[in-house]
């Protein structure tokens, strides 16, 4: 069986869709509008699917010290992903309304606790839409399975971490997914600061996908990256955004481009804010 690690397109999940081992999973949510997610599943997906709230499965508790999508514990993770019918054998595929955004956040958790096939849907829903394939509004039942996890902690850095490295002056290079206007401190309509941690580097996660939602090809997102790590593609480096989700996007991106993992750094923005301390850097006019 051929392994999908990273993206698949419509057509080939379409073929694969009736394969017990593959398991494919709803991610549309809107940060605005939680509920919404949801909704549109209950008005069509892709037939089989399960949901996957960003909030509630994607993310653990929220408390005064992390960010807005803290990692939920490894066996609450596990249990969510046997009751979805996923064990260490299934082929995983993920999707949202077409960015990616979200679905990628999935798809980085199964890579963090070790599960390799999981892909990302080119174009997420709109795509399957667009090519005339069969919905479904049933809420989907699948048997409940067991999924062995261990989480690799190297996937990951620490806001306590990355300030220490800092102020050492060795971090390694901080690539932050956000929309240009929010990292520069323009704008800020999620978080209570505006801006970026100092030193950041900015590669929206928007430059990965065309206007469809829909990958661009590994050169033209190795020409993207090299612009902002340079040519070395063995290069440590850590991404964030403003809570740890569309982080995960640009993890996919580079891995496409064919760079090493980075570390995630979970808290973000809305975690490196919590203390005043810490210094804010902006572009604003």
């Amino acid at each position: 069986m051929t392994d999908f690690k990273y993206l698949i397109d419509v057509d080939e999940l379409r073929l694969k869709l009736a394969q017990p081992a593959w398991r494919v999973v709803d991610c549309r949510f809107d940060l605005m509008r939680p509920a919404k997610g949801y909704e549109d599943y209950g008005r069509g997906h892709i037939p089989g699917a399960c949901y996957a709230n960003l909030d509630n499965d994607l993310a653990g508790p929220v408390s005064d010290s992390t960010g807005r999508h803290p990692l939920p514990p490894v066996t609450i993770f596990a249990d969510t992903l046997g009751a979805w019918g996923i064990d260490n054998s299934s082929q995983v595929v993920v999707y949202d309304a077409g960015s990616g955004a979200i679905a990628a956040r999935l798809w980085w958790m199964l890579k963090w606790v070790g599960h390799e096939q999981v892909a990302v849907l080119n174009g997420g829903f709109a795509a399957w839409q667009d090519a005339g394939f069969d919905v479904s509004d049933n809420v989907e039942s699948v048997a409940a399975s067991s999924f062995r996890t261990e989480a690799n902690p190297n996937l990951i850095i620490s806001t306590a971490e990355l300030d220490d490295a800092m102020l050492a002056g060795n971090a390694p290079p901080v690539v932050d997914a956000r929309d240009g206007a929010r990292f520069a401190g323009k704008i800020e309509p999620i978080d209570s600061v505006a801006g970026h941690v100092p030193g950041a580097l900015n590669h929206p996660f928007s430059e990965s996908i065309n206007a469809k939602g829909i990958w661009k090809n590994p050169q033209e997102l190795r020409n993207g990256w090299s612009g902002v790590l340079g040519a070395d593609t063995d290069l440590s480096w850590i991404c964030m955004c403003g809570s740890g989700v569309t982080a995960c996007h640009l993890a996919l991106s580079a891995g496409l481009a064919g760079y090493r993992p980075p570390r995630l750094y979970v808290g973000s923005w809305s975690e490196w804010i919590l203390d005043p301390g810490r210094p804010v850097a902006t572009d604003a006019e």
